[in-house]
Order: C-alpha cells, then structure tokens, then sequence
C-alpha cells in the first residue's frame, strides 16, 4: 500500500527576482520515504527546496505547496520549521556570537513549543554527536564560525538528529567532502531514518550519499521542470549514462510528437 503523503508540490512556479526558475514543478513525498531529486547544475533543484521551507526571496508565482493536507503555500519560514520542515543548506552560513548547543536548544523549543530541561539536551546532544564522530567541543563553538566544509556538514546532520523534522530537505549535503566525511554524514542520515521515519528529499548531482540508504523514489529536474520520475534504478540509469540520455530521449520523443 502506497504511503500517504507528506508533501504534495502542484504546478509550482518560482520567481527569483524578475527571473522564473521554476516552471511548473509537480512532485509527492509520501510518509517515511527516501526521494532523490538529480539534475545538472542550475536547473532549479536548490530553487526548489527553499521555495518549500518558504524562503522570502524565492517568490511563488503559481501553484500550491501542501503539507499533511495543508496548504502551506504563504506560510512564513518559521511556521513551516515548526510543522517539521528542515533544510540542510549546500552552504551553511557561519554565525558569530551563537554557539552550535545555543542554537540547536532554541530550534528545538522552537519546533517543540516548550522549554528544554538542560541536562536531557545536552545528555542528547553529547550522544548525538558522538554518533557523527564530533568533538564535544564544537558545541561550545560559534555556529560554523571556523569550522571546515566537512564539519559544517556534520553539524548540519546533527541538528537534523536532534529536531527530528517530518521532511529533511538535503541540498548537495555531499558536495566538497572526502570520502570519510562523505561516510560519517551517510551514517547520519541513515540513523535518521531509521530512528524517526521522517522523510528525505535529497537534491544532488552526486550519489555517493545515496549508498547507504534505500531509496523509494527519484526525479530528474531540467531548466525548472521535472522531466522523469522513476525508482531507485533511475539512480543507477543516471551513475552510468549521465543526464545527456535524458535529454536525447526527450528530444526523440518531441520529434516523435511532431511527426
């Protein structure tokens, strides 16, 4: 039996500044499922995830966003975080002044509506990031401030441990690391599915993430629009054929169409 949807995208049009980047974007994540979201660069993938956790500079012109059956199409950033919506950013930005505990313990009251007792977040954090092979110390740290890609990477799986979220949106969270990295982050997202059954949309032009985990479905995305839906396999068509075969593909068919 087909899980029941989370996340529902229906004609979704996006609009960064005076340029539409997505042209009618239709996609459905079900209840604890792995989806694979691939393309070459700059077809609109990253476009995508910020426009469903609802940031500001990405304007939907079209189109609606459902969530558990709600239509969360104009809700701000932080209503969208607290129904349990997380995004991993390709680029995590350094904040000065925050430390990484500070900053996961107020998303966490945030997501949750209610105070944290200080020795149960930091018995869970301490053991959360022991699983990531993280120095206790980076809690202590400024967020990102002087951390390395691979660590800022680390930390952004440990706050996805540690809020729980219903939908993980990881965008390109393999880019830039080596192969431990690569391992000890696959580990963490791993963990988080098979602790919470929350799900993932992982967007990447790479698959060495997808390695350790069991993929339920994959899209491939070209110029702002999802081109091919298929299973795990597509994931495997893509590693050993590239994207050209796509486009090859959808260029005979139009020729097919026109004839």
């Amino acid at each position: 039996m087909k899980n029941a949807s989370l996340l529902e995208i229906q004609g979704l049009r996006v609009r960064v500044e005076d340029k539409e980047i997505l042209h009618g974007v239709d996609l459905t994540v079900g209840k604890d499922e792995t989806h694979v979201l691939m393309g070459p660069n700059g077809t609109g993938k990253s476009t995508l995830g910020y426009a469903i956790t609802g940031n500001p500079a990405y304007e939907i012109t079209g189109g609606q966003i459902l969530f558990e059956g709600e239509d969360i199409t104009a809700l701000p950033v932080n209503e969208r975080a607290h129904k349990g919506i997380f995004l991993s950013f390709q680029n995590p930005l350094e904040v000065p002044g925050v430390t990484l505990s500070a900053f996961i313990r107020s998303a966490l009251e945030q997501r949750t509506g209610s105070r944290l007792r200080l020795w149960d977040f930091k018995k869970k954090l301490k053991e959360t990031m022991a699983l990531l092979h993280m120095d206790e110390s980076y809690a202590e740290r400024d967020l990102n401030v002087g951390f390395s890609g691979g660590e800022k990477k680390k930390a952004e799986i440990l706050q996805m441990l540690m809020l729980e979220p219903k939908l993980a949106i990881l965008d390109e969270t393999d880019s830039g690391l080596d192969v431990d990295a690569v391992r000890i982050v696959s580990e963490g997202v791993r963990l988080f599915r098979e602790r919470t059954h929350g799900s993932l949309l992982i967007i990447t032009h790479s698959t060495r993430i997808l390695e350790a985990l069991h993929v339920d479905a994959a899209h491939v995305m070209e110029e702002g629009v999802i081109v091919k839906n298929g299973g795990a396999d597509l994931v495997d068509e893509i590693n050993e054929n590239g994207f050209q075969v796509l486009q090859s593909e959808s260029e005979e068919s139009g020729e097919n169409g026109n004839g």
